[in-house]
Protein backbone atom coordinates (compact mmCIF):
# COMPACT_ATOMS: atom_id res chain seq x y z
CA UNK A 1 0.00 0.00 0.00
CA UNK A 2 1.70 3.44 -0.92
CA UNK A 3 0.59 7.51 0.24
CA UNK A 4 -2.33 7.29 -2.40
CA UNK A 5 -3.68 4.59 -1.70
CA UNK A 6 -3.17 4.96 2.01
CA UNK A 7 -5.25 7.96 1.93
CA UNK A 8 -7.83 7.13 0.40
CA UNK A 9 -11.79 8.05 1.65
CA UNK A 10 -12.85 5.31 3.39
CA UNK A 11 -16.50 7.06 3.88
CA UNK A 12 -19.29 5.48 1.52
CA UNK A 13 -22.27 7.63 2.65
CA UNK A 14 -23.23 5.74 5.75
CA UNK A 15 -23.71 7.30 9.24
CA UNK A 16 -21.80 6.62 12.06
CA UNK A 17 -18.45 7.87 10.46
CA UNK A 18 -15.63 10.30 10.80
CA UNK A 19 -12.25 10.61 9.16
CA UNK A 20 -9.66 12.66 9.23
CA UNK A 21 -6.39 13.42 7.27
CA UNK A 22 -3.80 15.83 9.32
CA UNK A 23 -0.52 16.61 8.96
CA UNK A 24 2.21 18.42 12.08
CA UNK A 25 5.22 20.33 10.94
CA UNK A 26 8.09 22.35 12.81
CA UNK A 27 9.83 25.04 11.28
CA UNK A 28 12.58 25.02 12.67
CA UNK A 29 14.57 28.46 12.44
CA UNK A 30 11.73 30.06 14.55
CA UNK A 31 10.83 26.94 16.71
CA UNK A 32 7.32 27.27 15.20
CA UNK A 33 4.90 23.81 14.76
CA UNK A 34 1.85 23.82 12.82
CA UNK A 35 -1.22 21.54 13.09
CA UNK A 36 -3.36 21.61 10.03
CA UNK A 37 -6.19 18.63 10.05
CA UNK A 38 -9.29 18.00 6.95
CA UNK A 39 -11.94 16.64 8.61
CA UNK A 40 -15.46 15.26 7.70
CA UNK A 41 -18.32 13.89 10.45
CA UNK A 42 -21.42 11.88 9.30
CA UNK A 43 -23.21 11.98 12.87
CA UNK A 44 -25.33 8.90 13.69
CA UNK A 45 -29.03 9.37 13.22
CA UNK A 46 -30.60 11.90 15.20
CA UNK A 47 -27.31 13.70 15.44
CA UNK A 48 -27.40 16.10 13.05
CA UNK A 49 -26.25 16.47 9.43
CA UNK A 50 -22.94 15.02 7.89
CA UNK A 51 -20.27 18.32 7.39
CA UNK A 52 -16.53 18.85 6.54
CA UNK A 53 -14.85 20.85 8.68
CA UNK A 54 -11.07 22.57 8.32
CA UNK A 55 -9.03 23.11 11.03
CA UNK A 56 -5.61 25.53 11.21
CA UNK A 57 -3.39 26.03 14.83
CA UNK A 58 0.12 28.03 14.94
CA UNK A 59 2.04 27.26 18.37
CA UNK A 60 4.95 29.49 18.89
CA UNK A 61 7.81 27.68 20.70
CA UNK A 62 9.21 30.98 22.33
CA UNK A 63 6.35 33.13 22.31
CA UNK A 64 2.99 31.27 24.02
CA UNK A 65 0.65 34.26 23.70
CA UNK A 66 0.91 34.09 19.82
CA UNK A 67 0.03 30.59 20.25
CA UNK A 68 -3.60 30.09 18.78
CA UNK A 69 -6.14 27.95 16.28
CA UNK A 70 -9.22 27.90 14.94
CA UNK A 71 -11.65 25.97 12.58
CA UNK A 72 -14.62 26.08 10.13
CA UNK A 73 -17.33 23.50 9.21
CA UNK A 74 -18.14 23.45 5.77
CA UNK A 75 -21.64 21.94 4.31
CA UNK A 76 -20.95 18.16 3.00
CA UNK A 77 -21.71 19.25 -0.60
CA UNK A 78 -18.20 21.09 -0.76
CA UNK A 79 -16.50 18.02 0.14
CA UNK A 80 -15.18 16.27 -2.73
CA UNK A 81 -13.14 13.40 -2.98
CA UNK A 82 -11.36 11.63 -5.74
CA UNK A 83 -8.93 8.36 -5.87
CA UNK A 84 -6.85 8.62 -8.59
CA UNK A 85 -4.72 10.73 -7.73
CA UNK A 86 -6.10 11.18 -4.76
CA UNK A 87 -7.15 14.26 -2.81
CA UNK A 88 -9.73 15.21 -0.67
CA UNK A 89 -10.99 19.45 -0.78
CA UNK A 90 -12.89 21.02 1.80
CA UNK A 91 -14.35 24.35 -0.08
CA UNK A 92 -10.95 25.41 -1.72
CA UNK A 93 -8.71 24.21 0.63
CA UNK A 94 -6.99 20.65 -1.00
CA UNK A 95 -5.07 18.03 0.78
CA UNK A 96 -3.06 15.36 -1.88
CA UNK A 97 -0.63 12.32 -1.05
CA UNK A 98 1.73 14.97 -1.92
CA UNK A 99 1.19 18.03 -0.33
CA UNK A 100 -1.83 20.57 0.83
CA UNK A 101 -2.75 24.15 0.55
CA UNK A 102 -5.68 26.26 2.39
CA UNK A 103 -6.72 29.13 4.17
CA UNK A 104 -8.65 30.38 6.87
CA UNK A 105 -9.72 33.81 7.87
CA UNK A 106 -11.78 34.91 11.26
CA UNK A 107 -11.51 35.38 15.10
CA UNK A 108 -8.68 37.79 14.35
CA UNK A 109 -6.28 35.83 12.45
CA UNK A 110 -5.57 35.17 8.98
CA UNK A 111 -3.83 31.41 7.84
CA UNK A 112 -2.45 30.72 4.33
CA UNK A 113 -0.55 27.25 3.81
CA UNK A 114 0.95 25.79 0.39
CA UNK A 115 3.04 22.87 1.09
CA UNK A 116 4.20 19.86 -0.76
CA UNK A 117 6.52 16.81 -0.36
CA UNK A 118 8.18 13.79 -1.74
CA UNK A 119 5.46 11.13 -0.83
CA UNK A 120 7.16 8.75 1.72
CA UNK A 121 7.63 4.90 0.09
CA UNK A 122 6.74 2.97 3.38
CA UNK A 123 4.01 2.84 5.18
CA UNK A 124 3.77 3.28 8.98
CA UNK A 125 1.02 1.16 11.22
CA UNK A 126 0.46 2.59 14.20
CA UNK A 127 -1.88 -0.26 15.75
CA UNK A 128 -1.20 -4.15 15.55
CA UNK A 129 -2.04 -5.51 12.41
CA UNK A 130 -5.24 -7.06 12.69
CA UNK A 131 -6.72 -3.89 13.49
CA UNK A 132 -6.31 -3.24 9.67
CA UNK A 133 -8.76 -6.62 8.84
CA UNK A 134 -12.26 -5.93 10.07
CA UNK A 135 -14.04 -3.53 11.87
CA UNK A 136 -13.46 -4.42 15.15
CA UNK A 137 -11.57 -1.02 15.87
CA UNK A 138 -13.34 1.66 16.86
CA UNK A 139 -10.77 3.98 15.03
CA UNK A 140 -7.83 3.26 12.72
CA UNK A 141 -4.98 5.65 12.13
CA UNK A 142 -1.89 5.20 9.76
CA UNK A 143 0.74 7.30 8.98
CA UNK A 144 1.41 7.37 4.74
CA UNK A 145 3.70 10.36 5.38
CA UNK A 146 5.54 9.67 9.04
CA UNK A 147 8.90 11.52 8.00
CA UNK A 148 9.15 13.67 5.24
CA UNK A 149 10.60 17.37 3.87
CA UNK A 150 8.05 19.47 3.31
CA UNK A 151 9.03 22.44 0.75
CA UNK A 152 6.35 25.66 0.62
CA UNK A 153 5.39 28.12 2.80
CA UNK A 154 2.70 29.06 5.37
CA UNK A 155 2.05 32.73 6.12
CA UNK A 156 -0.16 33.93 9.56
CA UNK A 157 -1.08 37.56 9.97
CA UNK A 158 1.26 38.49 7.52
CA UNK A 159 4.51 36.57 9.06
CA UNK A 160 5.46 34.38 6.30
CA UNK A 161 7.23 30.85 6.91
CA UNK A 162 9.39 29.63 4.15
CA UNK A 163 9.60 25.90 4.38
CA UNK A 164 12.46 24.43 3.30
CA UNK A 165 12.92 20.36 4.04
CA UNK A 166 10.82 20.85 6.96
CA UNK A 167 10.23 18.31 9.07
CA UNK A 168 6.75 16.82 8.76
CA UNK A 169 4.63 14.16 9.56
CA UNK A 170 0.74 13.53 7.61
CA UNK A 171 -1.75 10.75 8.71
CA UNK A 172 -4.81 9.53 8.25
CA UNK A 173 -7.91 7.62 10.18
CA UNK A 174 -11.10 6.82 10.54
CA UNK A 175 -13.62 5.55 12.45
CA UNK A 176 -17.03 5.31 14.65
CA UNK A 177 -15.42 6.67 17.75
CA UNK A 178 -12.82 8.30 19.32
CA UNK A 179 -11.33 6.43 22.22
CA UNK A 180 -12.17 6.99 25.84
CA UNK A 181 -9.04 8.78 25.98
CA UNK A 182 -5.99 8.74 24.39
CA UNK A 183 -1.76 10.14 24.15
CA UNK A 184 -0.48 10.77 20.90
CA UNK A 185 3.78 11.87 19.97
CA UNK A 186 5.29 12.37 17.10
CA UNK A 187 8.79 13.66 16.40
CA UNK A 188 11.16 13.62 13.43
CA UNK A 189 13.18 17.01 14.47
CA UNK A 190 15.57 15.42 16.51
CA UNK A 191 18.91 18.00 17.01
CA UNK A 192 21.70 16.31 14.88
CA UNK A 193 19.47 13.50 13.45
CA UNK A 194 16.96 14.18 10.98
CA UNK A 195 16.17 10.65 10.19
CA UNK A 196 15.24 9.32 13.14
CA UNK A 197 11.88 9.46 13.88
CA UNK A 198 9.38 8.44 17.20
CA UNK A 199 5.58 7.64 16.72
CA UNK A 200 3.28 6.65 19.63
CA UNK A 201 0.29 6.32 20.82
CA UNK A 202 -1.28 5.20 23.77
CA UNK A 203 -4.91 4.16 24.27
CA UNK A 204 -8.15 3.20 26.88
CA UNK A 205 -10.97 2.07 25.08
CA UNK A 206 -14.67 1.88 27.16
CA UNK A 207 -16.43 -1.20 26.28
CA UNK A 208 -19.75 -0.54 27.99
CA UNK A 209 -19.62 0.91 31.61
CA UNK A 210 -15.92 -0.58 31.41
CA UNK A 211 -12.79 1.39 31.03
CA UNK A 212 -10.23 -1.45 29.75
CA UNK A 213 -6.57 -1.35 30.68
CA UNK A 214 -4.25 0.90 29.03
CA UNK A 215 -2.49 -0.36 25.96
CA UNK A 216 0.84 1.90 24.96
CA UNK A 217 2.55 1.41 21.26
CA UNK A 218 5.79 3.14 20.03
CA UNK A 219 7.47 2.77 17.18
CA UNK A 220 11.61 4.57 16.49
CA UNK A 221 12.93 4.64 13.50
CA UNK A 222 16.90 5.10 13.52
CA UNK A 223 19.71 5.64 10.76
CA UNK A 224 22.69 4.49 10.32
CA UNK A 225 24.40 1.10 11.65
CA UNK A 226 21.41 0.72 14.20
CA UNK A 227 18.04 -1.93 13.13
CA UNK A 228 15.77 0.08 10.87
CA UNK A 229 12.83 0.44 13.82
CA UNK A 230 12.36 -0.87 17.42
CA UNK A 231 9.02 -1.69 17.63
CA UNK A 232 6.44 -2.38 20.15
CA UNK A 233 3.10 -2.56 18.36
CA UNK A 234 1.59 -6.07 17.63
CA UNK A 235 -0.31 -7.89 20.15
CA UNK A 236 2.06 -10.15 21.70
CA UNK A 237 4.57 -6.77 22.31
CA UNK A 238 1.85 -4.19 23.94
CA UNK A 239 2.71 -5.54 27.41
CA UNK A 240 6.24 -4.52 27.11
CA UNK A 241 5.26 -0.58 27.14
CA UNK A 242 3.61 1.22 29.65
CA UNK A 243 2.90 5.26 29.43
CA UNK A 244 1.39 8.05 31.33
CA UNK A 245 0.01 11.34 29.84
CA UNK A 246 -1.45 14.61 30.83
CA UNK A 247 -1.13 18.09 30.66
CA UNK A 248 2.51 18.72 30.08
CA UNK A 249 4.13 15.35 30.15
CA UNK A 250 3.68 12.43 28.17
CA UNK A 251 6.25 9.40 29.39
CA UNK A 252 6.94 6.45 27.81
CA UNK A 253 8.73 2.83 28.50
CA UNK A 254 9.17 0.11 26.92
CA UNK A 255 11.77 -3.23 26.78
CA UNK A 256 12.32 -6.28 25.16
CA UNK A 257 14.93 -8.82 25.14
CA UNK A 258 17.61 -6.00 22.82
CA UNK A 259 16.65 -2.96 23.95
CA UNK A 260 15.04 -0.64 26.27
CA UNK A 261 13.65 2.97 25.69
CA UNK A 262 12.55 5.23 27.36
CA UNK A 263 10.95 8.71 26.40
CA UNK A 264 9.59 12.35 27.47
CA UNK A 265 7.52 14.71 26.27
CA UNK A 266 7.25 18.04 28.07
CA UNK A 267 5.64 21.49 27.57
CA UNK A 268 4.02 24.18 29.06
CA UNK A 269 0.22 24.29 29.61
CA UNK A 270 0.04 27.63 27.70
CA UNK A 271 1.49 25.50 24.58
CA UNK A 272 -1.38 23.70 24.37
CA UNK A 273 -4.63 24.69 22.56
CA UNK A 274 -8.21 22.48 23.83
CA UNK A 275 -10.38 21.59 20.83
CA UNK A 276 -13.32 19.42 21.33
CA UNK A 277 -14.04 16.61 19.17
CA UNK A 278 -17.41 15.54 18.77
CA UNK A 279 -18.55 11.70 18.28
CA UNK A 280 -20.82 10.49 16.11
CA UNK A 281 -23.18 9.00 18.31
CA UNK A 282 -22.89 12.92 19.65
CA UNK A 283 -20.57 12.17 22.86
CA UNK A 284 -18.15 14.94 22.71
CA UNK A 285 -14.22 14.34 23.56
CA UNK A 286 -11.81 17.11 24.34
CA UNK A 287 -8.09 17.14 22.75
CA UNK A 288 -5.09 19.42 24.38
CA UNK A 289 -2.59 20.09 21.83
CA UNK A 290 0.53 21.29 20.97
CA UNK A 291 3.18 21.18 18.64
CA UNK A 292 5.99 22.78 20.31
CA UNK A 293 7.29 20.34 23.30
CA UNK A 294 10.21 19.13 24.50
CA UNK A 295 11.24 15.31 23.38
CA UNK A 296 13.86 13.20 24.95
CA UNK A 297 14.46 9.53 23.82
CA UNK A 298 16.95 7.61 25.54
CA UNK A 299 18.43 3.63 23.82
CA UNK A 300 19.61 1.10 26.14
CA UNK A 301 20.83 -1.99 23.69
CA UNK A 302 21.85 -5.52 25.90
CA UNK A 303 25.23 -6.42 25.18
CA UNK A 304 25.21 -9.92 24.02
CA UNK A 305 28.51 -10.93 25.84
CA UNK A 306 27.53 -9.87 29.34
CA UNK A 307 23.82 -9.62 28.81
CA UNK A 308 23.15 -5.82 30.89
CA UNK A 309 21.86 -2.93 29.02
CA UNK A 310 24.29 -0.40 27.55
CA UNK A 311 23.28 3.39 26.93
CA UNK A 312 23.40 3.49 23.52
CA UNK A 313 21.85 6.51 22.11
CA UNK A 314 20.29 9.73 23.31
CA UNK A 315 17.46 11.85 21.00
CA UNK A 316 16.94 15.59 22.10
CA UNK A 317 14.28 17.96 20.21
CA UNK A 318 13.60 21.35 21.81
CA UNK A 319 10.25 23.02 20.59
CA UNK A 320 10.24 20.50 17.69
CA UNK A 321 8.20 17.44 19.42
CA UNK A 322 4.56 17.28 18.82
CA UNK A 323 1.73 15.52 21.21
CA UNK A 324 -1.69 15.44 22.48
CA UNK A 325 -3.69 13.62 24.84
CA UNK A 326 -7.52 13.26 24.86
CA UNK A 327 -10.15 12.24 27.23
CA UNK A 328 -14.10 12.73 27.94
CA UNK A 329 -13.58 16.68 29.72
CA UNK A 330 -11.15 19.14 29.09
CA UNK A 331 -8.16 20.51 31.40
CA UNK A 332 -9.22 24.30 33.23
CA UNK A 333 -5.10 24.34 33.09
CA UNK A 334 -5.04 24.02 29.17
CA UNK A 335 -6.74 28.24 28.83
CA UNK A 336 -6.30 28.67 24.98
CA UNK A 337 -9.48 26.98 22.87
CA UNK A 338 -9.63 25.82 19.24
CA UNK A 339 -12.24 28.60 17.93
CA UNK A 340 -14.87 27.24 15.78
CA UNK A 341 -15.65 29.77 13.86
CA UNK A 342 -18.86 31.67 12.71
Amino acid sequence: MDATEANLMRWAQQPGHYEVWYATLSHLPSKTGFWIRYTMEAPRPGHGEPYAQLWFARFDGNDPAATFGFNRRFPIAQLHAQTDPFSVRIGDAEVRHDGMKGALDGDGHKAEWDLHWRPQDRLHLHLPGAAYKGSWADTVVLSPNLNVAAQGHITVDGKRYELDGSPLGQTHLWGKKHAYSWAWSHCNAFEGDRGAALETLSIRLRRGPVVLPKLTLLSLYLDGADPDRIEFREFYQLPLARSEYGTGRYGLKASNAEYKVEAELTCRPEDMVLAEYVDPDGEPAFCHNTECADAQVKIWRRSPFVGRFREHRTLVAEKTAHYEWGARAGDPLVKKRHVTLE
